[in-house]
């Protein structure tokens, strides 16, 4: 899977901002639009613009794009770096991927995830709004999913700032992990998502439980599995082997 150069895809500094990204946008629109271009490769190329503008136009996704570095090449082998986007809150169904059709397996294999709720901010009226709601992904340790307990997590978002530029900020919340929950769950932290507008209340937060890698045990649906080594002759002949079970499963 080739890496998407997204600005120079746009023809824009890393550091653009958001009205030189939609200018950069219109004019590219214009120039490769299938029904007006006489350029022999106009639609390939209004789709990748069309794909680099879903991202940069929003600070979310471009936020999310930027923390992969400035590093990597157009063109070269990539893989996401694992849990690249933990912690990182999106608005409006986080990685929904609506409108991809026809994008590349790179943008897919970043934004392709998608949630189940719309985060459509329902309750719109003239003087109020209630806020979006918000998603993040989150790891907890396997020892939590067994226990329950609460613990703080620290969280991702951007905001505008005055160069009109993404800018990454972090908040702390106390959240209650459930005893039981299972990875791909989710936690749902009412009124911690966007802020409301007028008399709007503030919209929810939605927590998807992934699991921190552990040393010994990994985790398939509601089954815990340890990969046991064992010796050539041991595997042979049978044997005794101790194995370490769970401390806290007991």
């Amino acid at each position: 899977m080739e890496f998407k150069d997204y600005y120079k895809i746009m023809g824009v500094k890393r550091d653009a901002t958001q009205d030189e990204i939609k200018r950069a946008y219109r004019k590219l629109a214009r120039k490769y639009h299938p029904d007006v271009s006489k350029e022999p490769d106009a639609e390939a190329r209004f789709k990748e613009v069309g794909e680099a503008y879903e991202v940069l136009k929003d600070p979310e996704k471009r936020a999310a794009y930027d923390q992969l570095g400035a590093n990597w090449k157009a063109g070269q082998e990539f893989h996401p770096p694992p849990d690249w986007d933990q912690g990182f809150e999106f608005h409006g169904g986080g990685f929904t991927g609506a409108g991809a059709e026809g994008f590349s397996d790179f943008f897919e294999s970043l934004f392709g995830r998608g949630f189940a709720w719309s985060g459509s901010g329902a309750g719109r009226t003239e003087f109020s709004a209630r806020g979006q709601d918000t998603y993040a992904r989150v790891l907890i340790d396997l020892e939590d999913a067994y226990h329950g307990g609460t613990r703080l997590l620290t969280l991702k978002h951007t905001e505008l700032g005055a160069d009109n530029r993404p800018h990454i900020q972090e908040r702390t919340l106390n959240v209650h992990i459930p005893k039981g929950i299972h990875q791909g769950q989710h936690i749902r932290l009412a009124r911690q998502g966007g802020a409301g507008i007028g008399k709007g209340e503030a919209g929810d937060l939605y927590l998807e439980v992934e699991f921190r890698p552990h040393p010994f045990y990994h985790v398939e649906g509601k089954d815990v599995f340890l990969d046991l080594p064992v010796a050539p002759w041991e595997a042979a002949l049978g044997a005794k082997v101790k194995v370490p079970t769970p401390p806290w499963a007991g």
